[in-house]
């Protein structure tokens, strides 16, 4: 296991904050894909009208999930803040650098993962 240093603790803030900014963005330009469909079957047809309430749905979709990766990214920066980033918040052990390197921003550990998923 890598001992975090200063240095350590300062490169993976700013990769936590940087990924943050990029997932804001697609947020924000994705948020056109989600604007009510129009309803007038006279202006366009009821295939494309069901094309776009497919299109709305997936990208309301992925904006859920990037909402979800934001508050993920913030609790991890809130865990940096309390010393208490890299252990698992499930069981306390220490997470280990490849599940870090994987996904920065977890929060488990991956023997606490597998146990969730097997439930």
């Amino acid at each position: 296991m890598v001992k975090k240093t200063n240095k350590n603790v300062k490169a993976i803030r700013f990769a936590l904050e940087s990924l943050k900014k990029e997932v804001i963005n697609h947020k924000e330009k994705a948020s056109k894909s989600i604007a009510p469909v129009e309803l007038d079957q006279q202006r366009i047809g009821r295939l494309s009208r069901m094309d776009a309430l497919i299109a709305k749905e997936t990208a309301g979709a992925a904006q859920k999930r990037r909402i979800l990766q934001i508050k993920k990214i913030d609790s991890a920066l809130s865990r940096i803040d309390n010393d208490e980033y890299g252990f698992c918040i499930n069981c306390g052990e220490e997470i280990s650098q490849e599940r870090l390197k994987q996904d920065l921003a977890t929060a488990i550990c991956i023997d606490c993962a597998r146990s969730i998923q097997t439930r």
